[in-house]
């Protein structure tokens, strides 16, 4: 297996990484299982965190992103989480300049995308 060149971002690092692991996090609890990618342009990273949970209702994935929404509303000890892991992931992305959007994947689940500037 080829070693991969590193990817060199000017960023507050342990802010940065809050943003994918409360994705993947998310992934796993709510879509079973998380499927991470990235990779770089000249002009940007990308990074796309992938599930295999239901889909979001498209008037409702902008919505995930707000403080305290949760699409499922039981708040049962199951599933946990007040609802703002996904708000404090976007807060993180847009501080670095970035983008973070969710859209339905086809076969069923959401995917998460980060696109950084470089």
């Amino acid at each position: 297996m080829e070693s991969a060149q590193p990817i060199v971002c000017e960023c507050q690092p342990a802010a940065l990484k809050r943003a994918p692991t409360n994705l993947i996090d998310n992934a796993v609890k709510y879509g079973k299982r998380a499927r991470a990618a990235i990779r770089s342009t000249p002009q940007a990273i990308e990074i796309t965190i992938d599930d295999e949970g239901p889909r979001i209702p498209k008037d409702e994935l902008t919505r995930v992103f707000q403080p305290f929404y949760r699409v499922e509303g039981s708040r049962s000890r199951e599933t946990g989480g007040i609802g703002l892991g996904l708000a404090i992931a976007l807060s993180v992305v847009q501080a670095h300049g970035g983008r973070l959007t969710p859209s339905s994947r086809p076969e069923g689940g959401l995917r998460a995308s980060i696109t950084l500037p470089l």
